[in-house]
C-alpha cells in the first residue's frame, strides 16, 4: 500500500467525522430533540421556547469549545463519577498517543525511511514498507532507536497510568465517603441453600444464620420465582383448582384475582358460586404457604447489623462443602440481574465452560472476515489467484480506496456484532449483577480484539503473502519473522479515533 492510499483513508475518516459532528450540531438545536440532548435542563424547567430561525439548520462548532472548557467538577456534578472516569480515559489515551506519535515521528520513522540505501520517490508515491522496521538492514547500528522508543513510550504510559489511577482512586474514595450508606453494604447474597423436606428455605436460612451469626444477624428475605413463565404457570394452576373445586352456575359472578408475588393484576378470573364461598375459603386458607414454598429459590438476601459483619460473612466459608451456603456481597437493588439469581449454583461451572467454548467457536468463525480483510491488503497476491480483479483495480483511485479504507471499514462493520454476542454469553454465564455481566463481556471483547484483530490479522496477512515461499515446515518461523513487520501497514490505516472509539463506547 502506498502513502496515497493511507492519506485517502485518513481523508475519508476526517470527512465522516466532520459530517457526523455537523449532523449532531444541527439536531441538538431542534426543539423536538430537547428531551434527548438537554434532558437535565428540561427536567429542571430551565428550557426556553425556540422560535423558527435559519440558524437552527446551520452547523456551529461552539458546542465543541464549551465541551472542552467544561471542568472536571462540573462533569462530576452533571454526569457523576462514571462520566469523569470515561473522560479521563479519553484524555489518558490522547496523552499516550501524543507521546507515541512524537517519538515515532521524529525518531523511528526517519531511521526506518533511511534504513537502506535506495532511491526514494515523492512521499505520496512511496510504499508503506519503507516506513517499517523491515526496511532496516540486518545488524544495523540504528536498531537502538526502536528499543529506546519502546522504553520511552512504555515508561510514559506507566507513569501516566499511575497518576490517573491515583487521581481516580481519590475521587472514588470521596464519592464513597460523601454518599449515604447503601442498604446493599449491609447485605449479602446466599445461594445454594440446602433443601430440607421438613422445612422451607426461609426457615432453613433463618435457623442457620441465627445459630452461626447470632450477634450480627438482623433478618433475611428469601427470593421467589415470579417471572413471566412462573406467572402463567400459577394462573393455570389456579384456574384448574377453581374449575375442579367450584361449580359453574348462573348465580356466579367473576372475581378478579391479584398476584401478590408478581405485583400486578392477572388476566385470569375465577367463577365462584356464592353458596360455596365458605367451603372454598376453608380449602384455600392452607394453600398460600404451600404455594409460596413451591416458588422459593435456593437463594436469599441476608441483612446484618454492621457493614463489617456483612463483609466478613460474604468472604468466609460457611460450610465444609464449598458448593453449599455460597455467600457473595449483594449487588445494589437496581444492579441485580434477577434472571440469574435462581440458577442452581452447581450449574455455574457448566455454564462457564459452555460460554468459553462458545466464545472460542465465535472467534474461529470470525477468522473468515478477518482473512478476507487481509486479502484486500494483499491485492498483488490475490490478482494472481483471481485474474478478473486486474481490470477493476487499474483505476488508481479505486486501488487506493480498496487497499486503504475498505479493509478497515469491513472489519469495523463485522466488529459491531461482537459486543452483543459477548453480552449474550455473559448473560448465559450466570452473573448475578448487571455490572458483573458487563464486566465479563468487556473482558471477552478485549480478548477477542487482542486475538482476532492483532494476532490473527498479522498471521493471516503473513500467510497470504508467503504462500508461494514456504518450502518446508522448518522454514515457517523464519518466513513469518520476516513477514510480520510488513503487516504493520494494515494498522496504519486502522488507527483512527472514530473506529476504535466506537468499541470503547460499546464496552
Amino acid at each position: 500500500m502506498e502513502v496515497a492510499a493511507l492519506l485517502t483513508s485518513a481523508g475519508i475518516n476526517i470527512a465522516v467525522c466532520v459530517t457526523l459532528f455537523s449532523i449532531y450540531s444541527v439536531l441538538r438545536k431542534q426543539p423536538s430533540n430537547f428531551t434527548v440532548y438537554f434532558g437535565r435542563r428540561v427536567a429542571s424547567k430551565r428550557s426556553k421556547n425556540v422560535n423558527f430561525c435559519l440558524e437552527r439548520f446551520v452547523p456551529t462548532p461552539s458546542w465543541i469549545l464549551k465541551a472542552w472548557e467544561t471542568t472536571e467538577d462540573e462533569i462530576l456534578g452533571i454526569g457523576g463519577l462514571d462520566a469523569v472516569v470515561f473522560v479521563r480515559i479519553l484524555v489518558f489515551s490522547l496523552r499516550v498517543f501524543s507521546i507515541a506519535a512524537a517519538v515515532c515521528l521524529f525518531l523511528v520513522l526517519p531511521v526506518n525511511y533511511h534504513g537502506k540505501d535506495r532511491l526514494h520517490k515523492d512521499i505520496p508515491l512511496e510504499s508503506m514498507d519503507v516506513f517499517t522496521i523491515a526496511n532496516v538492514q540486518q545488524h544495523s547500528e540504528w536498531l537502538w532507536a526502536h528499543c529506546l522508543a519502546l522504553y520511552v513510550i512504555t515508561f510514559s504510559a506507566c507513569s501516566l497510568l499511575f497518576f490517573e489511577y491515583k487521581s481516580i482512586a481519590n475521587l472514588r474514595t470521596l464519592h464513597i465517603i460523601g454518599a449515604p450508606p447503601s442498604p446493599s453494604l449491609f447485605t449479602i447474597l446466599v445461594r445454594s441453600v440446602p433443601w430440607s423436606p421438613e422445612e422451607s428455605y426461609c426457615e432453613t436460612v433463618k435457623k442457620f444464620f441465627s445459630s452461626y451469626h447470632a450477634s450480627t444477624y438482623l433478618s433475611h428475605q428469601i427470593i421467589y420465582k415470579c417471572g413471566t413463565v412462573q406467572k402463567m404457570k400459577d394462573d393455570a394452576e389456579h384456574v384448574f383448582r377453581v374449575l375442579k373445586d367450584g361449580t359453574m352456575e348462573n348465580t356466579s359472578k367473576p372475581i378478579f384475582t391479584h398476584c401478590c408475588s408478581c405485583g400486578g393484576n392477572t388476566n385470569s378470573f375465577q367463577m365462584i358460586n356464592v353458596e360455596r364461598n365458605s367451603a372454598l375459603e376453608s380449602t384455600t386458607n392452607t394453600s398460600p404457604d404451600l404455594d409460596m414454598r413451591k416458588k422459593e429459590c435456593a437463594a436469599a438476601f441476608v441483612f446484618f447489623k454492621s457493614r463489617y459483619a456483612a463483609l466478613l460473612a460474604s468472604k468466609i466459608l460457611q460450610s465444609s462443602n464449598p458448593m453449599l451456603w455460597v455467600t457473595d456481597v449483594a449487588p445494589e437493588p437496581q444492579d441485580v440481574y434477577w434472571s440469574n439469581i435462581c440458577i442452581p449454583y452447581r450449574q455455574l461451572w457448566i455454564r462457564k465452560i459452555a460460554t468459553l467454548i462458545a466464545s472460542i467457536a465465535f472467534m474461529l468463525v470470525f477468522l473468515l472476515p478477518v482473512t478476507f480483510v487481509q486479502g484486500l491488503t494483499q491485492l498483488d497476491k490475490l490478482q494472481k489467484m483471481f485474474p478478473f480483479l486486474t481490470e477493476i483495480l487499474k483505476s488508481k483511485m479505486v486501488n487506493q480506496v480498496v487497499t486503504g479504507y475498505l479493509p478497515s471499514l469491513i472489519l469495523v462493520l463485522f466488529l459491531f456484532a461482537v459486543p452483543p454476542m459477548m453480552m449474550l454469553f455473559s448473560s448465559l454465564e450466570g452473573c448475578i449483577s448487571r455490572s458483573g455481566r458487563k464486566k465479563s463481556a468487556c473482558w471477552k471483547v478485549l480478548y477477542f480484539l487482542i486475538w482476532n484483530v492483532f494476532f490473527v490479522n498479522v498471521f493471516t496477512g503473513s500467510v497470504i503473502s508467503q504462500l508461494s515461499v514456504f518450502s518446508s515446515v522448518a522454514d515457517l518461523p523464519v518466513q513469518l519473522a520476516k513477514a510480520v513487520p510488513s503487516q504493520v501497514i494494515y494498522f496504519y490505516s486502522n488507527c483512527d479515533p472514530l473506529k476504535w472509539g466506537s468499541h470503547i463506547r460499546d464496552k
